[in-house]
């Protein structure tokens, strides 16, 4: 599985840990990873709309943050749940750009199994480095 959790940290908090063998397969692989702590069927998730998601900032770790906090609002301000495709990650003038398809649909409480609510990724112990095999990213979300 290329994320896993950590449960000894609390009631209040979900950590994971994400890993890809590049920064697009990391990046798809950490929203995988919070779209699985609300819901348990991922496979659940139709590609019956899509969007595209821009991003920017001069820091590779708050790129990230920035995607899973995009997604996250998404399902709070439009009940969208949405799994990331065709990732394009590029370093230019010292700053990351991220783009990606996304593709999903409105929750539906009779398809989508509901686990929790995620308020929001905090930067405590946040990181995503290099590793050896690849990449790989330290989450924790409030819920």
């Amino acid at each position: 599985m290329p994320y896993r959790y950590f449960e000894e940290l609390g009631t209040a908090d979900i950590a994971f840990e994400a890993t890809g063998r590049d920064l697009p397969e990391l990046f798809s692989n950490a929203a995988d990873a919070t779209a699985n702590v609300m819901i348990d069927n991922l496979e659940a998730i139709q590609p019956r709309e899509t969007r595209q998601i821009e991003l920017s900032n001069d820091k590779l770790d708050m790129l990230l943050f920035d995607l899973l906090e995009e997604l996250i609002f998404l399902k709070d301000a439009e009940r969208l749940l949405l799994r990331i495709r065709e990732v394009h990650i590029n370093e230019k003038d010292e700053r990351y750009f991220f783009k990606a398809k996304a593709e999903g649909e409105t929750l539906d409480a009779q398809r989508h199994h509901q686990r929790t609510d995620v308020k929001a990724v905090t930067l405590h112990d946040f990181s995503v480095e290099r590793t050896d095999g690849g990449w790989k990213a330290r989450v924790l979300l409030d819920i």
